[in-house]
Order: C-alpha cells, then sequence, then structure tokens
C-alpha cells in the first residue's frame, strides 16, 4: 500500500491518511492548488474535523454501548451486531488522531488497525441488514436458529476473518490494491438494498407486529443511507482514482461512527411511532390551516 503525503507548511509534516492507492506526490499540481492549504499557523482543516469527530464521537460512542448492551435479550439478538458496530467505531475514532500526527512509525501502526476497524464495521452493517431482513422473511428459522450464542459466534468471525481477508486481498492485488477496495466496499451495496427490497416485499404475509415492522424498515433504511451517502465517495475514490474526492471521502467515512449511532434511537420502542405521530401531526395542522384558507376565500367571495 503506497502513501498519500499532503505537505503542510506551518507544521512541516505530511499527513498521511492512506496507504492504498499508488503515491501521491504524482498528483502534486492538485495538492499545491488545494485551497485548503494552510497559512501561517492555522491547522490543517482536517486536522481540526478529526478533533471535532472524535470529541463528539468518543463519549458518544461509549453511552450507545452501554445502552444497547442493556437491550440485549434472549429473543434480540441485533443489539449484539450493534455492539460490535460501536465497538469497531470507537477503534476507528481511536486511530484518527495518531493518523493525523505525521509520524511515520505512528502512522505504520494505526493505519492497518484504522482499515481492519473499517472492514469489520461494513461486515457489521450487513449483519444488521440480514438480520432484520431474516425477522421478516424467514421468521420461523430466525427463531429457532438465530440465537444469541450464533451470534456472538459470527461476531468472532467477523472480527478474525474480515482484516486477514481485506489484507491478503491487498497482498494479493499488488497495483491493483484500490481498485479492489473499492470492489470490496461497493459489494455490500446491492446487498443492502436486496435486504430493504425483499423486507418490504415480505411485511403484507409477516406476523410481526406493527411497531417491530417500522423499527425493521427504519434501520434498514438508515444501514442504507449510512452506507450511501458516506461511503459511496469513498467507492468512487479508489475505483477512480479521483483525487479530487480525498478530502470528502476522509470526511465522510471519519464521519459513519457518528451517523452509526443513530441506530440505537431507531431499536428503542416507540421511537419510530412518536416520529410518524409528529409527522402525521404536521400533516393534520397543514391541511386544517389550508382547509381554513380556503373557507375564508369561499366566504369572502359570498
Amino acid at each position: 500500500m503506497a502513501d498519500f503525503h499532503i505537505n503542510s507548511t506551518s507544521q512541516d509534516k505530511s499527513f498521511n491518511y492512506s496507504n492504498i492507492t499508488s503515491n501521491y506526490n504524482d498528483s502534486s499540481n492538485i495538492i499545491n492548488s488545494d485551497p485548503y492549504e494552510p497559512h501561517g499557523e492555522v491547522e490543517h482543516p482536517l486536522d481540526v474535523v478529526t478533533y471535532i469527530i472524535t470529541a463528539i464521537g468518543l463519549p458518544l460512542t461509549l453511552v450507545a454501548i452501554y445502552a444497547v448492551y442493556s437491550l440485549v435479550r434472549k429473543d434480540h439478538v441485533v443489539p449484539v451486531y450493534v455492539i460490535n458496530l460501536l465497538i469497531s467505531d470507537l477503534i476507528q475514532l481511536c486511530c484518527m488522531i495518531p493518523m493525523v500526527t505525521g509520524r511515520a512509525v505512528m502512522f505504520m501502526i494505526v493505519d492497518p488497525i484504522y482499515w481492519s476497524s473499517l472492514m469489520v464495521s461494513v461486515c457489521f452493517m450487513l449483519c444488521i441488514a440480514l438480520e432484520r431482513y431474516l425477522v421478516i422473511a424467514c421468521p420461523l428459522w430466525y427463531r429457532f436458529r438465530h440465537t444469541i450464542k450464533f451470534s456472538v459466534v459470527l461476531c468472532g468471525m467477523v472480527w478474525v476473518l474480515s482484516p486477514v481477508s481485506f489484507f491478503t486481498l491487498l497482498a494479493l492485488g499488488g497495483v491493483n490494491s484500490s481498485v479492489i477496495i473499492g470492489a470490496l466496499l461497493f459489494f455490500p451495496l446491492p446487498l443492502f438494498i436486496f435486504f430493504l427490497g425483499g423486507t418490504l416485499k415480505a411485511l403484507s404475509a409477516s406476523r410481526v407486529p406493527s411497531d417491530e415492522k417500522r423499527r425493521i424498515v427504519g434501520i434498514l433504511v438508515l444501514v442504507l443511507l449510512i452506507y450511501t451517502l458516506l461511503f459511496l465517495p469513498a467507492i468512487i475514490w479508489f475505483m477512480a482514482e479521483s483525487y479530487s474526492l480525498f478530502y470528502l471521502s476522509t470526511v465522510f467515512l471519519w464521519l459513519s461512527p457518528l451517523a452509526d449511532l443513530f441506530l440505537y434511537v431507531f431499536m428503542k420502542k416507540g421511537i419510530i411511532d412518536k416520529l410518524l405521530d409528529f409527522v402525521c401531526c404536521c400533516r393534520m395542522d397543514s391541511n386544517d390551516s389550508s382547509r381554513m384558507d380556503s373557507n375564508d376565500i369561499t366566504s369572502s367571495t359570498v
């Protein structure tokens, strides 16, 4: 994996945010014309974004892990996947600040850990979407087969096999490592779409309570939105090697741990119902106001 070098005149260092594609020095003309190049004693913008994300994300992720752990029940295994997802997000947040220190030794240690935890989080997002799909599409299989023990074993396999497979493919890919990473990040996207579409198709025949159905659909929609909005720029960056997307894709990937925190909101009972009630109330108020306006107009004309 080669290096991205972004030179900072104020800090006399290189920001090695990823060593995945070919040497970034070949695109020095893009970097030199970068409007975000720091001047004087001003911090590099990616440094500032990193500090903000970690300052917000670290405490909130710890609180969310504790809160989701309280939701684990014998018949409710999705919190197990969410807890592991949040743990992988916590590792990413801990890796962000050392990644922008510019020290080569620190970067060589932290960078593989960051990318391993990122791939682990993608796998757990797939586990969450698959588990929610099985609740609706295959309820009998899910009831008798998908236990807490099965989920724990699956989580252990994800933590071991995901980083090993990732770095094995990179080693075999050689110069095409960026294309391999782009393909790996793109692969879950059609699966998320399939899980959401299959769940919506099977909703009418499912005997799951209506409030549970709304939570399941809400989680699937949220996972798809998070992956589409935050991971798609990185996919384009790797596949097309579009260096103009470097900053955007980096910031979006770093925002993904914060976006995963919303999964806890959609897991709580009553949250979706309150949101729907709020939307319905807003629509009713708008309809009532429009009716009153129309009545006023008709009365004035009469």
